[in-house]
């Protein structure tokens, strides 16, 4: 086994065979980790993105503006109630998973589809950015006033490290990954309902407020001090809707839950969603009542959680803090769960590279976590690390993809109205009895047919209740979203605006690449008979050694009357050598001796092999390669690699084929 291969089995454990991916599947309790911790850790700076907006109006002299958080909060928790509504519907609806990606796709259309998918990649990719980032301010900000303070310094540093943690975590398989996640969820969950209620008993019986430096009150990135208008509390409550980006993320992994899917993860959305909207408006009252306000270099929980837990229970602020940071790090694990399951639909569809399809040793989609990995790195390390200045990037994207699946379930409800639904499995049978794939790793999915399945929820008779759940859902995400653009567009909000017509784009142009190789491939106007091939077969040789006698024997069995080695004249001393031994040795082979005044090897040879094409027509031209093979990788840097040189410039040629005979050395 090469070092390489050690450690890749270091790395991510040993390779599970593709029948053990029914027993990776998730229990509801470790789904919730999996799959919630994304929404669940937004908790931690909702909030503070609310207050963040709010402060605009307080540094410019309306010292009560923060009394607002607490009806934006109960307008987002709102929000909150419908969006699961409607997406209990999907799951139940499209339990194949793919979420908003499908169910636009199937019955808005090819475009919205994609446009839903754009979304979401674009969304998963800051969810990752912003969790971290949020995560390692929850550290810098417990190590203020000790002697551990100089790590705010590393903050970009400490984020992509915590990336690569989390990606190695993924690329060891579903289940290990749940279990490493798991805990801290829970540790979480448990520390911070603590606090909401330890917090609320504390102010009714102690009272007070966290004293506070008005100099270092921290405003929203983009906002200069304005008085409180109507579209400042707009703007207030766009940021908060951060709470819900992950809610989706459910919808999209129904495949990774034990049997039945689509009630477990069901009962896994209504759970996280409860949690999430305690959560979410227990701290925004404790913030309220405690009179928190945003700071540069502490986080609002940080400031209350100070506060209440002392004397005493001094050493719960540290759990609190530990476990935050933990969930927010770790929230970044929904992103790599739903990222590369995504991303294998659109590969399975052919509208990105279909690499993104294949399964890893550990029967995870690698490449997805991989460039997951990659991209949002680079994000931390292009905002510095700073949550405030990736937020106006944040949600615009997850709430555009809200909007288009529940629309199409809308769409959905309609034809079940009409009757328009109809037997999938039959009309499945019909499309592909007409379409001949021609080959199966170049297979597109032509059908438009539905995945939908009628169960208890979504059967037929319900479909009233049904439209009017997402016919709200719809209207309300989309009311949400056009308040995101208004508020954040100059924010920041922009790049995403343009970055997803761009990526869609990019889909069409790639799914017309394989449409086009697929029909370029099908066997539906071949003749059946396999005639023989006629070629003439030319070896480049550079002297007469063992690798160019193995390369002589293989070009003699393919074409024995018609083989020709080429060597290229750039010292006339030791062609003259050559021509003398090659006809001493008596090979079969004539040899062809071309000129290289400036001794070049590759121009020459390319030269020579073109008006040999030439000369066959529509004949075959066989290049074979006689290379020997080093016993060591690093071996090969002392050796002219000029053959790849000429097998690269070749690449792209009509009717040529290069071979290559390698012999390996011993020594």
């Amino acid at each position: 086994m090469s070092f390489i291969a050690r450690f890749k089995r270091v790395l991510v454990g040993k390779a599970l065979k593709t029948s053990q991916a029914i027993h990776e599947r998730l229990t509801k309790k470790v789904a919730l980790a999996v799959f919630s911790s994304d929404a669940l850790s937004s908790t931690a700076y909702a909030t503070e993105e609310i207050l963040l907006v709010l402060a605009v109006a307080v540094a410019a002299g309306q010292s009560d503006a923060f009394k607002y958080v607490i009806p934006v909060s109960i307008g987002i928790a709102l929000l909150l109630a419908i969006v699961t509504l409607s997406y209990r519907q999907t799951i139940h609806a499209y339990p194949t998973g793919g979420g908003a990606y499908i169910v636009a796709k199937e019955n808005l259309g090819t475009t919205p589809g994609l446009v839903a998918a754009a979304s979401l990649l674009i969304d998963y990719v800051l969810t990752v950015s912003v969790s971290v980032a949020a995560g390692v301010a929850a550290i810098t900000s417990a190590a203020q006033g000790t002697p551990l303070a100089w790590i705010s310094d590393y903050k970009v540093t400490i984020g992509v490290a915590f990336i690569l943690l989390i990606a190695v975590a993924n690329l060891r398989g579903v289940r290990e990954s749940g279990s490493f996640f798991a805990m801290p969820t829970y540790v979480f969950l448990i520390s911070f309902l603590f606090m909401i209620g330890y917090g609320l008993v504390y102010y009714a019986v102690y009272g007070g407020t966290v004293a506070v430096d008005g100099e270092k009150i921290k405003l929203a990135e983009g906002y200069a001090p304005q008085a409180l208008t109507v579209f400042l509390l707009l703007g207030a409550f766009s940021n908060g809707c951060s709470a819900l980006t992950g809610v989706e993320a459910i919808s999209n992994g129904v495949q990774a839950f034990k049997k039945p899917e689509s009630k477990n993860a069901a009962t896994t959305l209504i759970a996280m969603a409860l949690l999430l909207g305690v959560m979410f408006l227990g701290t925004s009252t404790l913030a309220y009542l405690f009179g928190v306000h945003p700071h540069e270099e502490e986080t609002v929980i940080s400031q209350f959680a100070r506060y209440i837990f002392n004397g005493p229970m001094a050493w719960f602020y540290y759990v609190i803090q530990a476990s935050t940071a933990a969930i927010l790090v770790l929230a970044a694990n929904t992103a790599f769960a739903d990222f590369p399951r995504l991303s294998s639909l659109l590969a399975r569809d052919r509208f990105i590279p279909k690499q993104f399809g294949n399964r890893g040793d550990k029967l995870v989609f690698s490449n997805g976590i991989i460039i997951l990995a990659i991209f949002s790195s680079l994000l931390i390390v292009g905002f510095a690390g700073d949550t405030s200045r990736l937020i106006p990037l944040y949600a615009v994207g997850v709430f555009l993809s809200f909007t288009l699946s529940q629309a199409g379930m809308v769409r959905h409800w309609l034809k079940v109205r009409r009757g328009e639904v109809y037997d999938e499995s039959i009309h499945r049978s019909e499309v592909e009895s007409d379409y001949a794939l021609p080959d199966i790793h170049l297979a597109i999915e032509q059908s438009n047919a539905p995945r939908f399945v009628s169960d208890e929820v979504t059967g037929r008779t319900h479909w009233k209740k049904s439209l009017l759940i997402n016919l709200v859902g719809a209207v309300s995400t989309a009311v949400v979203l056009t308040v995101f653009v208004a508020t954040k567009f100059m924010h920041g909000a922009w790049l995403v605006v343009v970055m997803i017509p761009l990526l869609v784009f990019a889909f069409h142009v790639i799914h017309r690449h394989y449409v086009s190789v697929a029909r370029e491939l099908s066997l539906e106007s071949i003749d059946d008979t396999l005639e023989p091939i006629k070629h003439a077969v030319v070896v480049p040789v550079s002297g007469i050694h063992r690798g160019v006698i193995a390369a002589l024997r293989y070009a003699k069995s393919i074409s024995p009357g018609n083989v020709t080695a080429v060597y290229v004249d750039t010292d006339e001393e030791a062609t003259e050598k050559l021509r003398e031994r090659w006809a001493r040795l008596d090979f079969g082979v004539p040899l062809e001796v071309l000129a290289s005044p400036y001794r070049e090897l590759t121009r020459p040879l390319l030269r020579y092999i073109n008006r040999v094409a030439c000369k066959n027509g529509d004949d075959l031209v066989t290049v074979v390669l006689p290379e020997f093979v080093p016993r060591k990788w690093w071996q090969h840097l002392l050796h002219n690699q000029s053959s790849l040189l000429l097998k690269a410039a070749l690449l792209f040629r009509e009717r040529i084929i290069v071979t290559n005979i390698p012999y390996h050395l011993k020594s």
